[in-house]
């Protein structure tokens, strides 16, 4: 039951995350998509920063740099950069393949073997998302899509890295959160500066959108996605990211009038079944040593038997 709480509460980030398009076409400037990430991550990490007075200590300075950069600095740039040039939800397709990201990478960096459960959910949870966001338009732009493989793949390195490190003890994730956005937006920074220029003026349609998207959607959002990394795996963590394309197409039809096609709906329940599956899919047990590690430290452990028996 604890852990079916976590999960639910860890599945809001996601669903949260999927009211980034339909806010960022209402209520925001039109082509600033890199100050609409800057205004995302910094301001948010700062007030984390003041809220938590707690700055990070010793090796967990180039560690949160480098998670900044992989869950934000390097993550929102190039989501942005992937929509912007594929068409009709392609970026959203090519993203999808997170979990399976996460999977080869839980089993490079965290020893956790790939169970066949976990393969199929994450390929079927591709596939239902295909079919939900995927619209016939245009010839694919290789650099969108090299863009959408390198979002996903650093959003994926920057969820699992995060559970290998775990937080320092006595910190908790939402000072662990502060540090990343804050990492985020400063690299970020620089970019939006020498790319789009100036901040552009700001009416309190836009100014609400950007609290929005920095208080609910990236403050909190972020908050509860890594306290979900610090309490499941990592691959049950990055199941719930198709509930983001899922809840943006829900968004679609409820609040901008899309309609939804039979063929979407059957996406929507391929894609929440292989979420719903990808939390039971546990990786299989490591093995913690190799037969000649195991033989050789049985050797020593009988030379040992034999000198105490001496």
């Amino acid at each position: 039951m604890k852990r079916t709480a976590t999960v639910l509460v860890t599945a809001l980030a996601p669903v949260s995350w999927g009211t980034t398009y339909a806010v960022t076409t209402q209520f925001l400037p039109a082509d600033r998509p890199l100050f609409t990430a800057l205004a995302r991550a910094l301001p948010a990490g700062l007030l984390l920063l003041a809220v938590t007075r707690v700055l990070p200590r010793g090796a967990w300075w180039w560690k949160s740099a480098v998670l900044g950069a992989l869950n934000i600095g390097a993550f929102f740039p190039l989501l942005f950069l992937s929509a912007y040039r594929l068409p009709g939800g392609m970026a959203a397709v090519v993203g999808s393949v997170g979990p399976l990201f996460v999977v080869g990478l839980s089993a490079l960096l965290l020893g956790q073997r790939p169970t066949r459960r976990a393969l199929l959910a994450g390929v079927v949870a591709a596939f239902g998302v295909s079919l939900v966001v995927l619209k016939a338009a245009g010839a694919l732009d290789p650099v969108g899509v090299l863009a959408a493989l390198a979002s996903s793949a650093s959003m994926s390195t920057g969820t699992v890295l995060t559970k290998k490190w775990r937080r320092p003890e006595g910190v908790g994730p939402l000072a662990l959160t502060g540090w990343q956005l804050t990492a985020g937006g400063l690299l970020i920074a620089p970019l939006a500066l020498l790319v789009e220029g100036a901040p552009p003026a700001l009416d309190a349609r836009a100014v609400g959108g950007y609290l929005y998207l920095a208080l609910a959607n990236t403050a909190v959002a972020y908050w509860l996605w890594f306290r979900g990394i610090g309490r499941l795996t990592a691959t049950q963590v990055t199941f719930l990211g198709p509930l983001s394309p899922l809840t943006a197409a829900v968004v679609g039809w409820a609040a901008l009038g899309q309609a939804l096609t039979p063929v979407q709906l059957a996406g929507m329940a391929l894609a929440f079944g292989a979420t719903v599956a990808g939390q039971a899919a546990k990786p299989a047990r490591p093995q913690l040593f190799s037969s000649a590690e195991m033989n050789r430290r049985k050797d020593s452990m009988d030379l040992t038997g034999v000198s105490l028996r001496r």
